[in-house]
């Protein structure tokens, strides 16, 4: 079964075993309905992954503060710093409707209804700022971001592997110039 990062612990905190965790799992009150959580730490040797349960949340600013079963004292959480803190695949919550995981959009086919036609695979999703962009990369290896906003994204459909844009002209520029085998534009039209 997948494993999903949520949250990597950072540092110790106080006397009895706390540990400070930054959270990748958007609300940081998600850790308030996990039971246990998958820890995972990269050694130089190997990984070592363990599950523990979690008896306490709390927070501390906007970073998680955890205190997981049988790690006590101050010595036990500081060799956890640089843990990374994952659940299963089946521990996911239900989202809203038109709301994905970005693991599920990764590698989307992204076409435009417009003049573009098609755009790329979704490579990432970046996630600041006022909107989420995705970051598509074309065929001809360049990269292009479009603003995840209803104006340009109009349809997400993860079981049909495509997202359908409707793009203003120019908006991608010559990022889509060399789909055609470098035949479009530039020098090497010209003998």
């Amino acid at each position: 079964m997948e494993k999903i990062l949520i949250g990597k612990i950072v540092n110790a905190v106080g006397l009895k075993g706390e540990v400070k965790v930054y959270n990748y799992a958007g609300s940081p009150d998600r850790y308030e309905s996990l039971d246990e959580v998958i820890l995972l730490k990269h050694t130089a040797k190997r990984d070592e992954e363990e599950t523990r349960e979690i008896e306490n949340v709390r927070y501390q600013g906007n970073m998680v503060i955890l205190k997981l079963k049988g790690v006590n004292d101050r010595n036990q959480s500081e060799a956890l710093k640089n843990t990374e803190l994952y659940i299963t695949e089946d521990e996911l919550e239900e989202l809203p409707e038109d709301t994905y995981y970005v693991k599920d959009l990764i590698g989307l086919s992204v076409d435009d209804e417009g003049e573009y036609g098609h755009i790329g695979t979704l490579k990432d999703v970046i996630q600041s700022g006022p909107q989420d962009i995705y970051l598509v990369k074309t065929d001809a290896g360049k990269e292009v971001m479009i603003p995840c906003v209803k104006e340009f994204i109009k349809e997400v459909n993860v079981d049909g592997g495509y997202i359908k844009t409707t793009l203003i002209p120019g908006f991608i520029g010559d990022a889509l110039e060399l789909n055609d085998g470098g035949k479009s534009g530039g020098a090497e039209d010209e003998d």
